[in-house]
């Protein structure tokens, strides 16, 4: 390389694609940049206390300027815009966000903000409108109307400062095929001053037994674990999973559960877009319901579940007959029904509790016993207007074991 040759090295999680810029000066000048002060988090709105978080790695871009065989890699940046007392502010604000495609309104009107160090979800439909929302949020795509900061910023204004405190794992992305997962652990790597170590995330994603194997001999579930991985390489202060563990298996998904939760808990905030109700039920703080380009509901999974007007079904097999008139007489129940030798109940949480205390005070064993409860896919079907409240009834008909 001759003398004076500046080469630009950027790699953006945003996008997933390395972009090399070649340039002639007689000067490589390095990026002037103060020191990133580290901070501490506070407590979580939803009461869960938050460790201190390391703050000194921004993510997502380095620039290597090489110089006579030296590389200058440009250090912690403060990102600009940062209010000293962000910790009480949420650090993504979406308000009033639209996006159209051939005058078809895929995004319309929505507004939503998510607290630092929380999991945030969002489910809906497929064509809802959440992934060109949540693309509008990375910077990948330009809205028609409203404003987005992240931490501050504004993803098209401010994307390259962005990027330092941005990571994303896109709902399909690729690498090159001859690249083993090693020298892609270590390109990314080479993007920030500071990465993260890779063992502990190799070892909790099961890669660390495909260190050599080339991207392009990777199943589907290893792909995406890999770029779970390099998502995280670069510490990130936010984090964007699109459908996070497509395609992995039930081992691999809870493993990969159990990571965000440690994730989360070092302080960094998931925005996680799935069609995975028990993933959402299970990591989620808050949960945005997308429908038709809009926001129907925003809450907690349990908020949401109890929305939902699913009855409790329960179903058995008695032992002895139970007294008709106190089962018609239960707290809550609208219907108590015989299919053959089962008995189903349909009710509250309410009559759950008596149809236990009845069967105790009478003596009666219940043989496959059945209880159906409102769930987060309940609460999706009936806030998207799909539910279907006898399909409780024939659920809980079916014993266990049968299908």
């Amino acid at each position: 390389m001759n003398r004076g040759t500046e080469i630009r090295l950027a790699g953006c999680f945003s996008n997933w694609q390395i972009t090399i810029e070649a340039s002639t000066s007689s000067t490589s000048p390095t990026p002037a940049c103060p020191t990133r002060s580290s901070r501490t988090a506070g407590e979580h709105r939803h009461g869960r206390p938050r460790p201190p978080v390391d703050r000194t790695s921004p993510t997502a871009r380095a620039i290597i300027h090489v110089v006579d065989g030296q590389d200058e890699r440009d250090g912690g940046c403060r990102v600009p815009g940062l209010n000293s007392d962000a910790s009480t502010m949420p650090i993504v604000e979406v308000n009033g966000l639209s996006k159209s495609y051939m005058g078809r309104r895929v995004v319309d009107d929505v507004g939503f903000a998510v607290e630092e160090g929380e999991i945030f979800g969002i489910l809906g439909p497929n064509g809802a409108g959440k992934t060109t929302a949540v693309e509008c949020v990375e910077g990948l795509r330009v809205p028609d109307a409203g404003s987005i900061r992240v931490a501050g910023l504004d993803p098209l204004r401010d994307h390259r400062e962005l990027t330092l405190l941005l990571g994303v794992q896109l709902q399909s992305s690729e690498l090159q095929a001859n690249l083993t997962v090693a020298e892609a652990l270590q390109l990314y790597s080479a993007f920030y001053p500071t990465p993260a170590s890779w063992e502990p995330l190799t070892e909790q994603l099961g890669l660390d037994r495909l260190m050599d194997q080339r991207f392009g001999k990777l199943s589907g579930g290893q792909k995406q674990r890999l770029f779970i991985a390099l998502a995280l390489l670069g510490r990130p202060r936010v984090v964007v999973f699109d459908e996070l563990t497509t395609a992995l298996d039930p081992r691999a998904r809870r493993d990969t559960w159990a990571l965000m939760r440690d994730v989360r808990d070092s302080g960094v905030t998931i925005l996680l877009v799935t069609h995975f109700m028990e993933e959402a039920q299970h990591l989620c703080d808050r949960i945005a319901v997308f429908d038709r380009g809009r926001i129907v509901a925003l809450d907690s999974p349990s908020g949401l579940i109890r929305r939902t007007d699913s009855p409790t079904v329960i179903s058995f097999r008695p032992s002895a007959p139970l007294p008709d008139t106190q089962l018609q007489a239960l707290p809550g129940a609208t219907s108590v029904t015989n299919h053959g030798d089962r008995l189903v109940i349909v009710g509250t949480d309410e009559t759950a509790n008596a149809v236990i205390g009845m069967l105790a005070h009478h003596q009666v064993i219940a043989a496959e016993l059945r209880v159906v409860d409102a769930t987060l896919d309940d609460a999706f079907l009936n806030l998207t207007g799909r539910a279907q409240p006898q399909e409780f009834v024939a659920s809980a008909n079916t014993a266990p074991g049968e299908s």
